[in-house]
């Protein structure tokens, strides 16, 4: 199971280059469908612009599904203020400490695009001192300070900048000698790079897969209903690729293949999850099982929209996650090795 690291890390840092906040995914899904195309994989756009791949395997009857997001964290411009700065209201989960003092973008709607940096409204220590360090860090107190020069509402304006603009986050991805990959939208770009870097082994090595698979690149994980639908009949087992959780009391670290026991939503399928996990001994994986408290995927938003499978999750640990994010890249290796040796197990749960 020699999977092109590389090639995963590369097709990371351009996905996380790419804009795509929940809700405004287009220019990432034509990168997802071109690079489909390049590995000869077929697919189609559904509705809801998420795009579902299909490797068609040995076994018809019973089918795969497995998952990853593409759409990131972001914001929109919820009001034009009288100082010129813009305010925002968040998309997706996190706080306003973890986007302050970062770079942004604004894309207008007729495709403009300006920077600007995220700021508290009393960021200044020599005119708020400690005023503005008590200040709480939410979307009512930060504000975006554009790279243009505008000193009130209608300069703004004038830029072609409205209400409903989106508003993303520079990624900053930095890949160090030691091997570690920093940057935000690791989740959940990392895990489609990994998905990505198996379809790229099925081709190269000419692999034919026990069951049909398809691969669903999902856009609306972050705001609860990316993977909900568009899930093939036939589909039996479903695997969400996203990242796992680190922090005080969790067992996953950096550098593993982590998997899901239960996370806000309730316990993952128990039989799934002993498979996953015989899985990575028999192949001397690293993996460490964890729990997420506060946490929800695309797997269980499949099973409340009503759709009859056994649901997992696996991810590569990402430390900081919804803020500062980083990795090593053991851990998208020993992920998308775990990801290979499930599809091509000829064992289901179900």
């Amino acid at each position: 199971m020699n999977l092109s690291l590389n090639y995963i890390v590369e097709t990371f840092s351009t996905l996380a280059n790419i804009p795509s906040p929940s809700g405004n995914t287009t220019k990432v899904m034509e990168w997802v469908e071109q690079e489909l195309t390049r590995l000869d994989v077929p697919f189609v756009r559904t509705n809801k612009g998420a795009v579902l791949a299909t490797v068609r395997g040995t076994n018809d009857e019973k089918q795969r599904l497995l998952t990853a997001h593409v759409d990131t964290l972001g914001a929109m411009v919820k009001e034009i203020k009288s100082n010129g700065r813009l305010k925002l209201t968040f998309i997706g989960g996190f706080t306003g400490h973890a986007v302050e003092g970062e770079y942004c973008r604004i894309e207008t709607m007729n495709g403009q695009a300006y920077t600007g940096t995220i700021v508290s409204t009393k960021a200044s220590v020599h005119v708020y001192s400690s005023e503005g360090t008590k200040q709480e860090r939410t979307a009512e107190n930060m504000e975006v300070r554009i790279d243009a020069k505008v000193k009130n509402a209608d300069d703004v304006k004038a830029l072609g900048i409205s209400v409903g603009d989106f508003v993303s986050f520079d990624p900053r991805v930095t890949v160090t000698d030691s091997g570690f990959v920093k940057s935000r939208h690791l989740d959940d770009k990392a895990s489609v790079a990994i998905l990505f870097g198996a379809l790229k082994h099925l081709k190269e090595t000419n692999t034919q897969l026990p069951y049909t698979t398809h691969i669903l690149i999902s856009n609306n994980e972050e705001i609860g209903y990316g993977g909900n639908s568009s899930i093939p009949e036939g589909t039996v087992e479903y695997l969400a690729v996203d990242m796992g959780a680190i922090g005080t009391g969790q067992t996953t670290d950096e550098y593993c293949v982590s998997i899901c026991a239960k996370d806000s939503t309730g316990p993952y399928h128990y039989g799934l999850r002993k498979h996953l996990v015989n899985l990575a001994e028999a192949n001397d994986i690293y993996y460490q099982v964890d729990i997420y408290p506060f946490y929800g995927s695309d797997a269980s938003a499949a099973l409340r929209a009503g759709y009859d499978v056994v649901h997992g999750l696996i991810g590569p640990g990402v430390d900081a996650s919804h803020s500062h994010e980083r990795t090593h890249q053991e851990a998208l290796e020993n992920t998308g090795k775990l990801v290979l040796a499930y599809i091509l197990s000829p064992e289901l749960v179900v």
